[in-house]
C-alpha cells in the first residue's frame, strides 16, 4: 500500500536492486520484465510513479509510453535507460516521459527523482491518510498520532497504511500479510504478530487502543472493537 510504483525492466540484476531498495523505503513496488507484461501492469494501475526501461523485448519502452499516454493515463513516468544521447532524451520527453535518468545511475539520485515525481502526483491525487487522530503523509512518510510523530520502520508504516485504508473492517491475518509482505501467509510465522505489537505499542504511547485483536478472525482498526475482541 502507500505510494505505488511500477518498474518495467528486463535486466534482472538492476530490477532486483531497484525493487529491494524502493521497498526498503516503504514504497509498494511491482515489477514487469518485458513489454507485454509491462503493458498489462500499466493497465492495472493507478500508479503513482512508473519507472520504464527503453530497451525492452515485446514491445520497447517508447512504444509502451505512447500507448500509455494515448490511453489517457497521466501517471508520471521516469525513463531509466542506457540510451544517453541528447536526441534520445528529447524524444523520450517529447513522447510523454516526465523525467530521464541514464544507466549506470546512482541509487540516491534515482530515489530523489522518484520522490520528486511522487510529490508532483500528490498535488492531483492527494496523499494524506487519516482515521481518528492518526495521520500518514504517503509522500513524506511522516506518521503522526495526536500531532506527535511516530517513529515507524518501513514495514510498520506499510502495515499502518493498510489499517488506515480499511478502518472498522475485520481483516484476516492472511489478507494483511499477503498485502503488506506481498507473499503467501504460511500461518506459522509470527512476523505479522510482532509488527502489529510494535505498531500498537507506538500508537498507544499517544492515545487509547486502536488495533484490536479478534479471536479467530484477525484484527480491526478503529475506535471501538468488534464483538470478540481480546483485551
Amino acid at each position: 500500500m502507500g505510494i505505488r510504483i511500477l518498474l518495467v525492466e528486463d535486466d534482472e540484476e538492476i530490477a532486483d536492486f531497484v525493487v529491494r531498495g524502493l521497498r526498503e523505503e516503504g514504497y509498494t513496488v511491482e515489477h514487469a520484465a518485458d513489454g507485454d507484461d509491462g503493458w498489462l501492469a500499466l493497465q492495472n494501475g493507478p500508479w503513482d510513479v512508473v519507472i520504464l526501461d527503453w530497451w525492452l523485448p515485446k514491445p520497447d519502452g517508447l512504444t509502451l509510453l505512447r500507448r500509455f499516454r494515448q490511453a489517457g493515463h497521466e501517471s508520471p513516468v521516469l525513463f531509466l535507460t542506457a540510451r544517453d544521447a541528447v536526441s534520445d532524451k528529447v524524444r523520450g520527453l517529447d513522447e510523454g516521459a516526465d523525467d530521464y535518468l541514464c544507466k549506470p545511475f546512482d541509487y540516491e539520485e534515482l530515489l530523489a527523482r522518484v520522490r520528486a515525481l511522487a510529490r508532483r502526483q500528490a498535488k492531483s491525487t492527494g496523499t494524506m491518510l487519516a482515521h481518528s487522530d492518526v495521520r500518514i503523509d504517503l509522500t513524506t512518510h511522516r506518521a503522526e498520532r495526536a500531532g506527535r510523530r511516530l517513529d515507524l520502520t518501513a514495514k510498520e508504516q506499510a502495515l499502518l497504511v493498510f489499517f488506515l485504508r480499511h478502518p472498522d473492517e475485520v481483516l484476516s491475518r492472511t489478507r494483511i500479510y499477503e498485502h503488506v509482505w506481498d507473499e503467501r501467509y504460511d500461518g506459522i510465522s509470527n512476523t505479522l504478530e510482532y509488527h502489529v505489537m510494535e505498531v500498537r505499542r507506538k500508537l498507544e504511547a499517544h492515545g487509547p487502543r486502536l488495533i484490536h485483536t479478534l479471536r479467530g478472525r484477525g484484527y480491526l482498526f478503529g475506535e471501538r472493537a468488534d464483538v470478540g475482541a481480546i483485551p
